[in-house]
């Protein structure tokens, strides 16, 4: 079986590390401890075995078995089932990764189902640990530590997709034909993380209100009802910073196809410009051309070859119809 945690606790405490499921169920009906079982990945016959066990609602496991789930908390009969989409920033490839994590909570188990290499539970369950009189309040304490777990793993992805916005500032105004393509593809990862943050609060709020019912003592409930507070407000920055950076990306956006326009319109009217002068030096040179092909002819029945000023007549002829044309041309601002 996939399974890499399997402690069973009383009133906070670690008691045992049981070598199989059965023997899980086993020392918890026997201590009246809560148990708190770890999979990574598990197959379809696994997760039927832990059904059996723990009485694993069908359409739950369904959910997990398909994955590809939104952020979500289901009640059902015998137990709570909570989907979470963790996220890591990737440095060396500047994206951000998501994985999925499924808890099922119980009245005396937790269950978690991971899909991906984030959240670090390892973390979770050491923490926990070492506060006994917090996990003492049972699987609704394991809830809210992985849900913090993974809310503090999205303040780095929120730092490195500053990052890359920044970035992607500092090219929009160098001319970079890449960067329309890169503002795209960031915004799907924004859009993908915003999915993922933002049924976050809703989330906290129905926990809250399921451990409300619970009967907990009164120090445990205050104790995890804080926490709970102290987590929705990290969520609720988490998903304003995410629909801000969703705004940031759309304007930018416009403003790179804008400048991409503007580059175009102004890289249009210089080769107009260079046209303009390159047709006003060929009509220029083209008209003392025409005039001194038309005396060159030599033909014996044109008077002027005759004329002893004809030579420097047609010297003039050229240079004042090159000279008009030019005045004419920088009168237009042609040249």
């Amino acid at each position: 079986m996939a399974v890499i945690d399997n402690v069973v606790y009383v009133d906070g405490r670690p008691v045992a590390h049981p070598k199989d499921l059965h023997a899980t169920v086993g020392v918890m009906n026997e201590t009246g401890g809560m148990g708190w079982l770890g999979l990574y990945r598990p197959g379809e016959g696994e997760l039927d075995a832990v059904t059996r066990e723990f009485g694993l609602h069908p359409l739950a496991v369904e959910d997990t078995l398909k994955g590809h789930q939104r952020p979500k908390l289901d009640r059902y009969d015998e137990h709570l089932f909570v989907v979470l989409r963790p996220a890591r920033y990737l440095d060396e490839v500047e994206e951000v990764e998501f994985g999925e994590i499924h808890i099922y909570a119980g009245a005396n188990y937790a269950v978690t189902v991971r899909r991906a290499e984030a959240p670090q539970l390892s973390r979770v369950r050491d923490r926990l640990q070492h506060a006994p009189d917090l996990l003492a309040a049972g699987p609704a304490a394991v809830l809210y530590a992985i849900i913090d777990q993974v809310v503090d793993e999205y303040f780095p992805v929120i730092d490195g997709l500053q990052n890359d916005i920044d970035e992607i500032d500092d090219q929009l105004f160098q001319g970079n034909l890449e960067v329309s393509r890169r503002i795209y593809q960031l915004s799907r990862e924004v859009i993908d993380f915003q999915r993922a943050v933002a049924p976050l609060p809703e989330v906290l709020e129905q926990l809250r209100r399921t451990v409300r019912r619970l009967g907990l003592d009164k120090t445990h409930a205050k104790a995890l009802d804080a926490n709970l507070v102290d987590v929705i407000d990290h969520a609720i920055r988490c998903a304003e910073r995410v629909a801000s950076f969703r705004a940031l990306l759309t304007n930018a956006l416009s403003l790179s196809s804008t400048l991409a326009s503007q580059r175009a319109t102004e890289a249009g009217l210089a080769q107009n410009e260079q046209m303009k002068r390159i047709s006003s030096w060929a009509a220029i040179l083209f008209t003392p051309s025409l005039i001194g092909a038309v005396y060159g002819m030599n033909f014996d029945d044109m008077p002027e070859l005759h004329w002893t000023l004809g030579y420097p007549f047609a010297l003039g002829l050229m240079a004042s119809a090159a000279l008009g044309l030019y005045l004419v041309f920088k009168k237009n601002k042609w040249l």
